[in-house]
């Protein structure tokens, strides 16, 4: 692994990516939504509700931050996870769930992109861009052992109080010590801001948008660019609308076995889907800081792209095939891998685009592709939902594992 300073700025992107990751509501959303009595059509849809809104608000988002402020974007996304996490505590209604989905997903749109342009601004003002997947790769790592420890917590919280609600209230904890971390960002990392004097408070905001779009606009007439944007969208897309099956996998798991018998099944879930992720984040962190090597190794980030988007889609079709045949632990074992390399993959994407977009517009350009990745959850969620009731969730998985193949045809990055 390539060597780079690892200075206080350094271990602030590490701490944000752990304390982000500091999700415990994450390894039991499912559950949650299907102790509440909702179907797998009603979660498609909150999830699709969370990624429509996403998407309204990704772009406006990352033009604002490239407009006005990185730092000040980062904080506006963590008040709003703060307010909708209040929300799914308190009000465990699906009327309620679907305002906290929106307003979670305000908080995903000031966020995706914007973070990661501020490494890659630091990485740029330090002459360290060639390292990009290195030292993302690293920063990663660290949200992934946030997510292990979660997972830990979560599985304690729910094993103490058999309360699953309880867990979006502990995860306020970390998101307030967020904004203080934001606030103590240095100024720099909010990259080139375009200042307009002369103007009116309106009149301004709208030359700083259209500075910002004239410069992305002429960045996204690549077809290049388009490609590569398809490419890291889909394989996300896929990859976001079946990994949180993995919790009625893992819960039929135990059900159907006779591990930890003289717990109660609540108990015993609660303790292996917290072992699982426990373990399933240890792996993805230790494949994320090892995503530079990766590319070392194939000697190509393009065939990196390339080789990770088929494995992918190799992965999810194993995972519904295994799934309808009953054999829970393997498919567990195959969900584990697809995490994993997700995880290798991502900083590669983020290290690709990286070098087809002007620093100045990076948390646009990002937010583009988050933007167009929200998209297809959006329109995946329900579907694979609507599948799952009417085929069974195995062959539902399957499908898409099929249809992520061919679109490799349409997505293939060059060198």
């Amino acid at each position: 692994m390539k060597r780079f300073k690892k200075d206080k700025q350094y271990y602030k992107f590490c701490a944000y990516g752990f304390l982000k990751n500091l999700r415990f509501f994450e390894p039991f959303l499912i559950i949650i939504f299907r102790y509440t009595g909702f179907s797998f059509l009603q979660i498609g849809i909150l999830y699709s509700v969370k990624e429509i809104f996403t998407n309204v608000f990704e772009i406006p988002t990352g033009i604002i931050a490239d407009s006005y402020g990185r730092r000040l974007s980062m904080i506006f996304s963590f008040i709003a996870y703060i307010v909708s996490l209040l929300i799914f505590y308190f009000f465990p209604y699906y009327k309620f769930y679907l305002a906290a989905m929106i307003l979670f997903a305000i908080g995903e749109a000031f966020r995706t992109g914007t973070h990661k342009a501020m490494i890659l601004e630091y990485l740029k003002l330090n002459n360290m861009k060639e390292l990009k997947v290195y030292y993302y790769g690293s920063t990663r790592s660290c949200s992934q052992l946030g997510s292990a420890l979660s997972s830990l917590i979560a599985a304690f919280i729910v094993f103490v109080n058999s309360n699953y609600r309880l867990i979006f209230l502990f995860t306020i904890i970390p998101y307030v010590m967020e904004l203080f971390l934001m606030i103590s960002y240095p100024k720099e990392l909010d990259g080139d801001i375009k200042k307009v004097s002369g103007k009116t408070v309106l009149s301004g905001f709208w030359v700083k948008i259209k500075n910002t779009l004239y410069d992305f606009i002429g960045v996204v007439k690549n077809k290049e660019v388009i490609k590569t944007m398809f490419n890291a969208s889909l394989f996300d897309a896929f990859f976001k609308t079946v990994k949180d099956y993995i919790q009625p996998v893992i819960k039929n798991t135990v059900l159907a076995g006779s591990m930890l018998a003289a717990l109660s099944p609540d108990k015993r879930v609660a303790v292996l889907i917290g072992c699982v992720y426990f373990v399933l984040y240890l792996l993805t962190s230790f494949a994320s800081r090892n995503s530079g090597a990766v590319v070392s190794k194939i000697n190509s980030i393009s065939k990196s792209m390339n080789i990770t988007f088929l494995t992918g889609a190799l992965f999810l079709a194993l995972i519904g095939l295994f799934y309808v045949n009953k054999l829970y632990v393997v498919t567990v074992i195959v969900f584990v891998l697809y995490y994993m390399l997700q995880n290798i993959r991502r900083p590669i994407v983020v290290g690709f685009i990286s070098d087809l977009i002007k620093s100045r517009v990076m948390a646009t350009g990002l937010s583009v592709e988050s933007q167009l990745k929200t998209l297809l959850i959006a329109l995946m969620s329900p579907l694979l939902g609507f599948m799952a009731d009417k085929l069974g969730l195995g062959t539902a998985i399957m499908v898409f594992g099929i249809i992520y193949l061919v679109s490799y045809l349409f997505t293939k990055v060059n060198d």
